[in-house]
């Protein structure tokens, strides 16, 4: 990466690009921003690890947490290898068909409209997923962390592009994709720094941008914090619309009824089977239905958002979860995440070289490595059968040159790690079978 891109790419977080730079004739001109931000990512990061230690003698990212937030961010991408994102595909099809107006796409004019248009559009998304019970069961997955740190702004779901792209259709009546396909990525990059407790105060800049101080706000189940503090870059929607808080007393994140698992597709999918039990336990089909459209706190006889009065009380002295686990299993675990982390980003590099079926193969493997990881660090009783079958899964691939070690250099180390793994949880697999015979005798 040479200086010119990276001082775009440190820009680019902050939303310090010009129009000049970041406008574009046709979408397939415009950057990956947010792939090219991963350097920067991963750097902010470990300064923040750095710096929260130095101040706190703790670390501001636990194991568990931080992979499984990671993982989620790793999985809400994984659409995009079958299909463009279903905000820029379903923008593009209202642009060519139903544009109203087409403004110039290398007008300042039309870049700063495009900013406010998809800032005003974003903070709808984001009020609607808080309000609507379908959609929040995607966008819980973002608060499901009891910690708030850089990886947090990781932690996305697998499935809410598939509702967010209708709040940004009346944008796609005068303003080109090009244009929007730059701001959108541009407002993701933007949130993904203010997801620390390490800056405080912005001072004067907390009147009009949105800033970590307003965003702990948004990720805590406090009950001043529940339902506020929607914007992306610009807080001033909240301040117009009713739905500013300032931080008050301390800030406890999550969920207000915590899942308490690492479990990547658990954490992903949960909320709609827990909308589907709900459902069923109410007799009107009136009922059943608005189950899905009303607040996620609605039930019969309450208001469209429902009430918190079956919220458990906040009391500041929780502990978030996170599970005790030998060093050597943790030093496992990380060390098959950075496999598969490889085995990923070469999906995305080489997908236009693969076959369908073999970028299906390619995906589902990724997605039973996430999951059996997350057993293991849950230490579930089964995680030991989940780990050997996809050990031998793992064999299989490094026998037929699917998967690359993370350094040339590592190929045998790496085969042998993968060989001892399987033998390892083969035998944990086989005492645990054992041991229930001997229960049963």
């Amino acid at each position: 990466m040479d200086l010119a891109s990276m001082s775009a790419g440190v820009r680019g977080m902050f939303f310090m690009l010009t129009p000049n730079e970041s406008s574009f004739e046709k979408v397939e001109e415009v950057p990956h921003y947010v792939q090219q931000a991963t350097p920067f990512f991963i750097g902010l990061m470990v300064l923040e690890t750095v710096v929260g230690f130095l101040k706190t003698g703790s670390p501001a990212i636990t194991l568990g947490d931080g992979l499984t937030s990671v993982s989620s961010g790793m999985i809400s991408r994984l659409p995009m290898l079958l299909v463009r994102g279903c905000e820029l595909t379903t923008y593009m099809y209202v642009w060519d068909n139903y544009r109203l107006l087409e403004l110039p796409w290398d007008s300042a004019w039309t870049w700063w409209f495009s900013f406010l248009g998809v800032d005003f559009c974003y903070y709808w998304v984001h009020r609607l997923a808080h309000e609507v019970s379908f959609i929040w069961a995607a966008h819980q997955v973002h608060h499901s962390s009891e910690y708030y740190n850089l990886t947090t702004a990781l932690r996305q779901s697998l499935t809410q592009q598939f509702t967010s792209w209708i709040f940004y259709v009346p944008l796609a009546l005068v303003a080109p994709p090009s244009i929007f396909a730059v701001h959108l990525q541009l407002n993701l990059l933007f949130q993904f720094w203010i997801h620390t407790e390490l800056i405080k105060n912005l001072g004067p800049l907390e009147w009009i941008f949105n800033t970590p101080k307003h965003h702990r706000v948004h990720h805590g189940r406090n009950i001043y914090c529940l339902d506020k503090n929607y914007g992306g870059i610009l807080i001033i929607w909240d301040r117009l619309f009713g739905t500013f808080a300032e931080e008050q007393e301390k800030v406890i994140y999550g969920l207000v009824f915590p899942i308490n698992t690492f479990e990547i597709l658990y954490v992903q999918l949960h909320y709609y089977f827990y909308l589907w039990g709900r459902s069923k336990t109410y007799k009107t089909i009136a009922d059943k239905v608005w189950t899905f459209l009303k607040g996620p706190s609605w039930k019969p006889g309450k208001r469209r958002l429902g009430d918190h009065v079956d919220n458990p009380v906040v009391t500041g002295k929780e502990v978030p979860q996170d599970p005790s686990w030998s060093l050597p299993i943790q030093l496992y675990v990380v060390i098959h995440f950075l496999l598969v982390l490889r085995t990923y980003h070469d999906l995305f590099d080489n997908k236009m070289m693969m076959s369908q079926l073999t970028i299906l193969g390619m995906v589902l493997y990724i997605l039973l490595t996430l999951t059996s990881l997350g057993y293991i660090i849950d230490q579930r009783p089964t995680a030991s059968l989940l780990e050997m079958l996809r050990c031998v899964i793992m064999v299989t691939m490094q026998r037929y040159g699917c998967m690359a070690p993370l350094l040339p250099s590592l190929a045998v180390p790496t085969e042998a790690f993968v060989s001892l793994s399987l033998l390892y949880w083969a035998l944990q697999s086989f005492s645990q079978l054992l041991s229930i015979k001997k229960k049963a005798d």
